[in-house]
């Protein structure tokens, strides 16, 4: 595949990414106003975190990488990812209350999807290269190598 053609499948996948990425982070944004009106703003992360994980990981897979359903591994290596931005969000929004403890909910929110926005590519990198990652066939050998497995059983 020449070079070109490279940068377009990449740069089409990181625009469905990005696309079906934002709008579920803004479904999930708008999630956690209504319910931090109720419980603490850090459980109300927590669950639209997980909701919106489960939703994303599922678009992703079949739709910005083409992969089919993710399966169990996908999820949870999806969601290993998700934990380590909740934990970048949480702390981007706990610093700005430590901060600036009077800051509205449009200073929150927009600390919110910055640090959201920069989760979001390193996420990308992370499923793109690990989790959805294009694996070449394997060249298969010829008939007088053994597989070290097909040798184990045979010993």
């Amino acid at each position: 595949m020449n070079g070109l053609r490279l940068i377009r499948r990449h740069a089409a996948a990181f625009g469905r990414f990005a696309g079906l990425g934002s709008g579920v982070t803004l479904a999930a944004s708008a999630a956690l106003v209504l319910l931090s009106r109720w419980i603490p703003w850090m459980a109300a992360n927590a669950l639209t975190t997980v909701a919106s994980t489960v939703v994303a990981t599922e678009l992703h897979a079949r739709v910005s990488f083409g992969h089919g359903r993710p399966g169990l591994a996908g999820h949870l290596k999806s969601a290993a990812t998700i934990a380590l931005g909740w934990l970048v969000t949480s702390a981007a929004v706990g610093s700005l209350a430590a901060l600036r403890p009077g800051a509205g909910l449009v200073m929150q929110q927009t600390v919110y999807l910055s640090a959201t926005a920069l989760v979001g590519i390193g996420r990308y990198l992370v499923l793109r290269l690990a989790v959805f990652a294009e694996h070449a066939p394997r060249p298969r050998t010829g008939g007088g190598v053994r597989l070290r497995a097909a040798y184990d059983a045979a010993a």
